[in-house]
Order: C-alpha cells, then structure tokens, then sequence
C-alpha cells in the first residue's frame, strides 16, 4: 500500500549554533524578560507585541571592552590586562570549524569581536549563522523595551538571511571612554525579527498620504475615533485592557 507523505514544512528561520559555548536563540519575550512594568504587560498589547516579536540572540561569551575616544581594547575574562582590540577568537574555535568544514574555508572562522575602521565601531558575532525561507530577511536590532546600556548603542540593519549565507552579527558604537564596558553572555545583546522582503521594498515607502488637519478628516475617520477612544470611557473611568482583547481576538 503506498503511502502518502506530507510536503516537509521549511522553518521560517534557521539558526545554526557555531560555537560550542554560544548560547541558541530564545524566542523573545512578552514582559521583556521582566522588565517592563506589570500595568503595561496587563494592558498595553503593543508593548507587549513589540517586546516578543522575534528571537533574543546572546554574545558567544562575555565581552570586556574599553575605549579612550581612539583606540578600543579588550580584556580576557578573569585577566586584569587590556589588549589593543583588532580581532579576536573563542578560545578553540578554529579547532572546532576546522574539523567541521571543507578545507576550501579551513581557518576561515569568523571572529567573535572585531574593531571597524572607525573609531569606537564594534562588531560582535553570536557564535551563530541563519538562514531564512525564500524572500525572507532578518532584522537586526537592540532587544526591544529594554534598558540601553550608558556605554555603548547598537547599530540596526537588515540582512537578507535568503540569499546571505553567513555570521550573525551586529555592529555596536561605543560612546564612554576610560571605563570597563562589560556585555554579559547571558543578557541578550539583539533581538532579530523576521522581515518580508516586500515590506521594505523602496517604493512602498513613497506611497503615503499626510491629512492636513482635522477638518480634512472623513465621516469615517471620526466615527473609528470614537469607536477606538471615545467610547471605551475617558481616562479615569474607561475599562483597561479593551485594545489588548480586541487584538488577540484579531490573532485567534
């Protein structure tokens, strides 16, 4: 008797664990790990969809970096001496791609951080590689709704993870000088989010319109403000929650 097979259903992402020591992806979350207060994780639902749409991503391992406004430095864990940074390994990553890979790319392991050309510019590898379905791309941006650090801002961009086979990485911008910066393996340095290659298309961002005024506004324009803040109740007496039920009744 034949039998009938399924059509095998591609992941809309793949993530690809490098390193030994890095940590895998972890959906984001609701509550932005704890830190949003717990009024907006009851009630405000776009917090709450920003914070988990997509994947926390970690730095391999803890990185210690400093800068004097020139130069970017570094210091191995547990050691007291700062380096001049250029680029530097996990300790026995080329050990562990090199048994892996075809000689074509022997010794060709991406370095976990990296200084840019410019001044205080960092790049910073997860430890991991990604691939995405067909017309797919990846996000990269700071984890959403959560603290920045004071010593450093990451840098956002998208890679077109469908086409681009490769490191996952972000670039960070050092802004404090003279201090240890430290980014901790276990706090996620990113989040990444799955983007259509059509919503970023350059000519959807020509199609807009801006309303000039409220007496341009439609019969239909008032009546969805009502519907949407009005009647719901004024600020001391309207019931909470009323924006969060109404999308999750939109996603079921």
């Amino acid at each position: 008797m034949l039998m009938s097979s399924k059509p095998i259903q591609t992941p809309l992402v793949k993530f690809y664990r490098m390193l030994k020591d890095s940590q895998p992806p972890r959906r984001a979350d609701r509550s932005a790990g704890g830190i949003i207060p717990s009024r907006a994780f009851r009630y405000c639902e776009p917090i709450r969809a920003a914070s988990a749409f997509g994947w926390y991503i970690f730095p391999a391992q803890t990185i210690y970096l400093m800068w004097d406004g020139s130069d970017a430095y570094w210091q191995p864990e547990n050691f007291d001496h700062w380096h001049i940074l250029t680029s530097i390994q996990t300790p026995n990553s080329y050990d562990a791609f090199n048994s892996a890979c075809p000689t074509s790319v022997t010794d060709h392991v991406p370095p976990m951080v990296s200084a840019g050309d410019e001044p205080g510019i960092i790049n910073i590898w997860s430890g991991l590689f990604s691939r995405t379905k067909k017309d797919w791309s990846l996000l990269i941006r700071p984890p959403a709704n959560q603290p920045r650090s004071n010593g450093y801002e990451c840098y956002e961009g998208i890679i077109e993870t469908d086409r681009w086979f490769g490191p996952l990485f972000i670039n960070i911008r050092l802004i404090k000088t003279d201090v240890p910066i430290v980014i901790h393996k276990d706090k996620p340095l990113m989040q990444v989010q799955p983007l259509h290659r059509s919503s970023y298309k350059e000519d959807l961002f020509y199609d807009f319109e801006v309303i000039d005024g409220p007496s341009q506004l439609s019969e239909n324009d008032w009546a969805d403000y009502e519907s949407s803040v009005i009647a719901p109740g004024l600020n001391q007496d309207r019931e909470r929650g009323v924006y969060t039920r109404q999308s999750n009744k939109r996603m079921r």
